[in-house]
């Protein structure tokens, strides 16, 4: 019988294109005392990072459409 260790990583090789194709992964960096704070509220409020992607996005569309609609 194989070790975990080899059966996982055959299975992330075989499943490697199909993790490409349903999610991205941005490699960016957020000064840490600024992430050590966002990471103390997401727990604290029980949110993940992705909800905090979301909310923002949602929160920059709306910025942008109202600056859009005002001619800027």
């Amino acid at each position: 019988m194989k070790p975990r260790a080899e059966k996982d990583k055959n299975y992330e090789e075989r499943h490697r294109e199909e993790r490409k194709a349903k999610s991205l992964v941005w490699g960016t960096s957020v000064p840490r005392k600024q992430a050590e704070e966002i990471n103390a509220f997401l727990i604290k409020n029980g949110y993940t990072k992705v909800r905090l992607i979301e909310a923002g996005y949602k929160v920059l569309l709306e910025e942008a459409a109202k600056r859009e609609k005002n001619g800027q």
